[in-house]
């Protein structure tokens, strides 16, 4: 569990300070864009106050959108502490609640999420932003999809309730 922990105020604290950095040193809210690596990246602001890809954007589900993510990050952290399991699978829990808690953060603060990083290649410009929040998150679910069975697999084989569980 501690390594959940860990990767999940790391995320957090990544996210949370690049966000400030885009918005009180770079001023992003102001300037709108910036190119970093052109034509594949740019730091451009993008208040999102619905969901991925700004789904529900028109209405106000701030409290809402605030509610699932603590909901969901709980959750998570409850099966966590139930069924235990790898190395990996307490990492990936650990993005999924600092990126989630990240965007939570944010929408109490300012009412939306502060998306600033955009990723075009090849001719096709991309005209969404995200942020580190959303990569953990993006990350984070796909490796619990990956490594979660892993703890079922060793409370088998070692007869425990789950691998990160202590020893009766």
């Amino acid at each position: 569990m501690r390594i959940m922990w860990i990767t999940a105020v790391i995320v957090f604290l990544l996210d949370q300070a690049t966000k400030w950095y885009v918005l009180a040193v770079l001023e992003l809210d102001t300037v709108k864009a910036v190119d970093i690596f052109p034509p594949y990246l740019q730091f451009r602001m993008a208040w999102n106050e619905g969901i991925n890809f700004g789904l529900f954007g028109g209405m106000d589900l701030r409290w809402v959108l605030v509610g699932v993510a603590l909901a969901v990050s709980a959750f998570v952290i409850w099966w966590m502490r139930r069924e235990g399991g790898s190395r990996w699978t307490y990492i990936a829990a650990g993005l999924l609640v600092g990126g989630a808690l990240g965007n939570a953060l944010d929408r109490v603060i300012y009412g939306a999420v502060a998306d600033f990083l955009n990723m075009s290649c090849c001719g096709v410009r991309n005209p969404y932003a995200f942020n580190v929040a959303d990569i953990a998150v993006f990350a984070g679910a796909l490796g619990l999809v990956f490594f979660s069975g892993e703890g079922a697999k060793k409370a088998r084989v070692t007869g425990r309730k789950g691998s990160g569980s202590k020893k009766p």
